[in-house]
C-alpha cells in the first residue's frame, strides 16, 4: 500500500496495521512506494526492461 492509500475509509479485510507492517517488516526497514500497480497483475506478467545494451557499459 502506498501511504495515500492507508488514509481515508478503510475497506479491506485487514487492518491498516496489517496492511502498513506485513509480517517480518520492521518500522525501520518500511519502504513506501510512490504509486500502486499501474496495470494491475499485467505489469507484475509482463515486465519491460528499458535499460541500455549490456555493450553500452563497455570502456
Amino acid at each position: 500500500h502506498t501511504a495515500a492509500a492507508l488514509g481515508g475509509e478503510w475497506t479491506h479485510a485487514y487492518s491498516r496495521e496489517e496492511a502498513v507492517f506485513p509480517a517480518g517488516v520492521s518500522a525501520a526497514g518500511k519502504y513506501w512506494p510512490p504509486v500502486r500497480r499501474i496495470d494491475q497483475a499485467f505489469g507484475d506478467r509482463n515486465l519491460v526492461c528499458s535499460c541500455p545494451p549490456l555493450d553500452a557499459y563497455e570502456d
